[in-house]
């Protein structure tokens, strides 16, 4: 069930063509992102790669490469999901990310389990909604 919104981010976001995996298209997306997690202004940058799966639907990870930067220190996150483009140009994800904060005001994420859209316009601007899963 989902419980409580914890943040919203928006920014810009970057794909790149990565080598076929399977003879499946692959891609690597850059985004950085400002706004708020947890009740607090944050800057976050990730890498994320994805593969287009036999459906047409793609499956990403973002393997311990994202980052929250807050006033009072950091977050790394790792994290999963599947998507598809949207009919206008742009893609849209959901899935699961894990935070492993330093930073006293990001300590709530800890060990929780947040559920998340990822939106992508044509233009690149992304826009992340996270959510406790309870």
């Amino acid at each position: 069930m989902l419980g409580e919104h914890v943040g919203s981010m928006a920014g810009a976001s970057q794909m790149t063509a990565l080598p076929a995996v399977n003879g499946m298209p692959a891609a690597e997306t850059t985004a950085t992102t400002a706004g708020t997690l947890a009740g607090v202004e944050v800057q976050s940058m990730a890498t994320y790669q994805a593969t287009m799966r036999a459906d047409g639907s793609w499956q990403g990870e973002c393997p311990n490469s994202g980052i929250v930067m807050a006033a009072d220190g950091v977050a790394t996150f790792s994290a999963t999901g599947v998507g598809s483009p949207t009919e206008d140009g742009g893609f849209v994800f959901k899935g699961v990310v894990y935070f492993n904060a330093s930073a006293p005001s990001l300590s709530s994420l800890n060990g929780v389990a947040v559920v998340y859209d990822w939106t992508v316009a044509a233009d690149g601007q992304a826009t992340w909604e996270l959510w406790e899963w309870k």
